[in-house]
């Protein structure tokens, strides 16, 4: 092969790995209004096409990309609720989405109509463009329609800012001010009258600026719940004031059906505004009537608990109503027990979870929708236990997006995707592309690729940081040392175990990698950095920097049992760190209580767990989990009632207290290990991407027992529970008859029992 082809055949090989747009040819441009007054934050711009179909296609993919966010209607359908991703998969480029409109298309005149939502500024989740744009690409047998100067356009009017002050500077939103007089409800319509629009301007091919490359969307389009009545008895008016309870905090739009004079201004906001609001200002929305009878949708999207509709006291109302949206994921998983407080927990720790998943994981959908990297390593443990695998996607959005923003001198921050931040969390950092982040999802989901994808950028991350003689690494500067909420914070120590976490990611990785030699170093590495670690920072009684003179640290000896660092022979002490120790906010509480399960004491764990969580679970107000101990100024960061961090003891209830964990990626082969404690009953079932694992444990001086059902394509090891078991019977056969019937296999030395597919009953008898 001469030298000119090698280099050809190397450049193809770049082009299809790194450029997106590689081979999909695309016929559209970018279009738009071609004038500035479009490209200021919070503009709203409509776009249509007609044409005729002679056939119906029986695929019609689209391909659509805007910035930010847009509406889609065929034939006078609403095919697309709020599509679009925020920006971007990287510090340059844009999402696309692919729907297929198949279903919505007809033999002879089409209409096309895109209602897009421009931001127009930067956010703790959206990176701007600095220009709105619309792209469409619809190629079939039939027929192909794509986005050029053939298009109309038109600037709504009226769609404006509210007045007033405006969402704080983490959020890319606006709040919206609708001017229901300068309406024209019907410009998506086949019937409509297009003498408002002009013609689109086209503003070039796919791969230009500010847009760039375009990425496809790696999760779902977003679940659309319907609009649904407020019930009646959730209704509550004084005055001028309309209160309506929602279900449960949720992500919404609301929707009102009312009759008004015109010129009359209606308000709308929820108490995640008014009142538990994170300490600053968030979304909110405004409207202007018209005369007469009219309905309206908000779309920007709110949550909380109460929705309140400010309007006049002689407005008729017809109705009112909220559409619920959220990521397309289903609440799979399920914990049940005999202690309602756990049931509790798992069930707030649910729904805030959900409440916390759109674009990216947030920590908190009012205050920032900011995907902080620590939050996210928390959020995807937890889907992988509450939700379907279509969750999975997020998480991995999340660890690819981390990496792809790395800077070129090789520093990871978040919130990523980000347009005003920048900074670096060198311990979020840490946990992400370490052991619980990185490492998990691949145990959770067996995708070999991101590990292939990511490992580098990764290696590049860890070698920035500095070390000292012995091998424990220095205190990096970073954008902010933060550590944890609350006080005292061995940060010293806290670095170096989230560095040695990160180690042990990268040697598990690039063990399964057969990076041979690489893992040989990294072992050694770790080995090393364990003693040394003691020696220096162990004094007997704790662990402890010697120029630390604060109260011990909780959340250092959590890490240090969960890394390993801490042998068996220091647990006796650790736990008297426990038992006296609580500096830990919700965010580093779910590491201490699966350190109290590492080191069997489960009575002890749920009882550190029911103390610190008591107040955030027994609050009968709130069905969702608050971001510190407390509400508002006696919370952390700002206090939002709603941050999915504090649910981290969901994971242990499945994980740990029911024993369920993967012991090969994807589950092929997993654990049931229960440590019940003083629970008498508890059952869980998870979604995996093997099948559905179910669990019922008994655990009572009557029965001690364990119900299980394993999925195809998978084994569990079950462990049984203590050294004082008699008798074992499987599907009421003895152990012996098991072995030989039904293709059980029992580890004498682990005590443990194999069993493959089936649905298994087993007996344990003391």
């Amino acid at each position: 092969m001469t030298k000119i082809k090698v280099f050809a055949w190397c450049l193809i090989l770049v082009l299809t790995h790194n450029n997106p747009l590689f081979g999909q040819n695309w016929k559209a441009k970018w279009i738009g209004l071609g004038t500035n007054e479009a490209d200021t934050a919070n503009s709203w711009v409509a776009f249509r096409k007609d044409f005729q179909m002679k056939a119906v296609p029986k695929k019609a993919v689209a391909r659509i990309a805007v910035d930010s966010k847009y509406w889609l209607y065929i034939n006078d359908k609403l095919v697309v609720f709020e599509g679009g991703l925020k920006r971007g998969p990287n510090k340059n480029d844009t999402y696309f989405d692919e729907v297929d409109l198949s279903n919505y298309l007809i033999k002879g005149a089409n209409t096309i109509a895109v209602k897009v939502w421009y931001f127009g500024k930067h956010g703790f989740s959206h990176n701007s463009s600095g220009k709105l744009g619309l792209l469409f690409d619809l190629q079939t047998d039939a027929t192909t329609i794509v986005s050029d100067s053939t298009w109309l356009v038109q600037k709504l009017k009226e769609y404006q800012t509210a007045a007033g002050a405006v969402p704080n500077f983490r959020l890319a939103e606006s709040n919206i001010l609708f001017d229901a007089r300068q309406a024209d409800t019907s410009w998506h319509l086949t019937t409509a009258n297009p003498a408002g629009f002009g013609k689109a301007v086209s503003y070039g091919a796919p791969g230009i600026a500010p847009w760039n490359h375009l990425v496809k969307r790696p999760i779902p389009l977003w679940k659309d719940f319907g609009l649904k009545e407020f019930a009646p008895s959730s209704i509550i008016r004084k005055g001028d004031t309309v209160i309506c309870k929602l279900p449960y905090n949720m992500q919404f739009t609301p929707y009102f059906d009312i009759e008004s004079e015109a010129g009359i201004l209606i308000k709308l906001f929820t108490d995640n505004y008014s009142t538990y609001n994170g300490s600053t200002e968030n979304i909110r929305a405004t409207y202007i009537t018209k005369g007469g009878r009219q309905q309206y949708e908000s779309l920007g999207w709110m949550n909380g608990h109460l929705m309140y509709f400010v309007l006049p006291a002689n407005a008729r109302i017809h109705s009112l109503k909220y559409r619920e949206t959220g990521y397309d994921t289903d609440f799979a998983g399920a914990f049940e027990s005999s202690d309602p407080f756990f049931n509790n927990l798992w069930k707030k720790a649910n729904r805030t979870l959900y409440v916390t998943m759109r674009d990216t994981y947030m920590d908190c959908p009012d205050r920032e929708r900011a995907q902080w990297t620590g939050d996210a390593v928390l959020e995807a443990q937890e889907a992988f236990y509450a939700l379907c695998p279509k969750s999975h996607a997020l998480a991995k959005k999340w660890l690819y997006e981390l990496i792809h923003w790395q800077k070129e001198d090789g520093t990871l921050f978040a919130p990523i995707p980000a347009g005003n931040w920048d900074k670096e969390l060198p311990d979020q950092i840490l946990a992400s592309i370490g052991y619980y982040g990185l490492w998990t999802y691949y145990m959770h989901t067996a995708d070999r690729q991101i590990l292939v994808d990511l490992y580098p950028g990764i290696r590049k991350y860890i070698s920035l940081w500095e070390k000292d003689k012995d091998g424990l690494v220095l205190l990096r500067e970073g954008g902010w040392q933060w550590g944890d909420w609350g006080e005292n914070k061995d940060m010293l120590l806290l670095y170096n175990l989230w560095y040695y976490l990160a180690l042990k990611g990268s040697y598990l990785t690039t063990k399964e990698l057969g990076y041979t030699s690489e893992s040989k170093k990294l072992l050694e590495e770790m080995q090393h950095f364990k003693e040394v670690f003691n020696t220096r920072f162990w004094n007997g009684s704790e662990y402890r920097d010697p120029l630390y003179k604060k109260s011990t640290d909780d959340r250092v000896h959590a890490l240090a049992v969960l890394a390993g660092i801490a042998d068996r022979n220091k647990y006796v002490p650790i736990l008297k760190v426990f038992a006296n120790q609580e500096h830990a906010s919700p965010y580093m509480e779910k590491y201490v209580f699966e350190a109290m399960y590492k080191m069997n004491e489960p009575i002890l764990a749920n009882r550190r767990h029911k103390k610190r969580f008591a107040p955030m679970v027994n609050n009968a107000y709130f069905s969702t989990l608050f971001e510190g101990w407390g509400i508002g100024n006696e919370g952390y960061g700002g206090g939002t009632v709603n941050h999915a961090w504090s649910g981290g003891g969901l994971t242990i209830l499945s994980s740990e207290l029911c024993g369920i964990k993967p012991l090969q990626p994807g589950y092929s082969l997993f654990q049931v290990a229960p440590q019940m404690g003083d629970v008498s009953f508890a059952k869980a079932k998870v979604s995996t991407v093997k099948g559905v694992i179910e669990v019922s444990v008994n655990n009572t001086a009557e029965r001690r027992s364990i119900d299980l059902t394993v999925p195809a394509g998978t084994k569990a090891v079950v462990l049984t529970p203590s050294d004082f078991i008699k008798k074992i019977l499987i599907n009421n056969n003895d152990l012996e008859k098991a072995v030989k019937k039904l293709g059980v296999v029992y580890d004498k030395e682990s005590k443990s029992i194999v069993l493959p597919l089936g649905h298994w009953t087993i007996d344990f008898g003391f």
